[in-house]
């Protein structure tokens, strides 16, 4: 009997997981995407999150408000906002004057919109140069963008997931970010950075650059664990290359 060829799924990575020492929680984490060399590239060859390629907007993925996890997010960020220039900040008149927040129909807060993208994005033409003005601010600063940005804009493109079985135990995954995760409307980018090889680019592992955001969704104590298991990992060769890299070697190749 002839055996049947199995396809081959194109979204293949690799994970790794250990017990939490302190509590009842195991920690999973997207090893083929944290040792891959995704890196940010706004305004480097980014297309957006529209519906058709716009690199020339320079909007990254700020076209739409960033929705805030909490009140506590929402009054952080707004009271950080209130401390901008406005050299640091294009729409800093219009921010103080209406707000950076606005409450959806389902009762969910996200930052208003100015001019078709988030209020607090600065455009091409700018003096300060496009870009986030709470990343712009961060910068200035001297302190890591992750303490004046919403959560969910520091956290990108990496995402927590928490799932708690019956007997209370706790599941927590560290993955990139996904179309799937921006709703139904993720599956109407034309574009989206982590499926794509233009931004497996950057000079170090998300392991190593991201370090700043993992620590914030786990702690420090697990970031050293998960070092030490990756460590233990590459000891045995190298780790499943993400697909869009994949993607790219199977061009070259042909």
């Amino acid at each position: 009997m002839a055996t049947q060829k199995v396809k081959v799924p194109y979204d293949r990575h690799e994970w790794i997981s250990f017990e939490d020492p302190e509590e009842e929680r195991t920690w999973v984490f997207d090893l083929t995407f944290l040792m891959s060399k995704w890196t940010c590239i706004f305004a480097a060859g980014c297309k957006g999150v529209l519906t058709e390629e716009a690199p020339e907007l320079v909007q990254g993925c700020c076209s739409y408000g960033a929705h805030f996890v909490d009140e506590d997010d929402r009054t952080h960020v707004e009271n950080v906002a209130a401390t901008l220039t406005d050299d640091q900040w294009q729409f800093a008149k219009i921010g103080r004057k209406k707000g950076i927040a606005k409450l959806q129909k389902d009762g969910t807060w996200i930052t208003r919109q100015q001019d078709d993208a988030c209020i607090m994005l600065n455009r091409p033409g700018f003096p300060g140069g496009p870009g986030c003005a709470l990343h712009r601010a961060a910068m200035d600063r001297g302190i890591p963008h992750a303490e004046l940005k919403p959560e969910v804009c520091w956290q990108l493109p990496l995402r927590r997931i928490d799932r708690e079985d019956d007997d209370g135990h706790v599941w927590s995954t560290i993955r990139e970010w996904k179309r799937r995760d921006w709703g139904e409307g993720g599956e109407e980018f034309a574009w989206w950075c982590t499926e794509s090889p233009d931004a497996f680019v950057g000079a170090q592992t998300v392991l190593a650059s991201s370090r700043p955001e993992i620590v914030l969704l786990t702690n420090e104590t697990v970031y050293e664990l998960l070092l030490e298991a990756v460590t233990e990992r590459l000891a045995g060769g190298p780790v499943l290359p993400h697909p869009a890299v994949r993607v790219r070697i199977s061009a070259t190749r042909r």
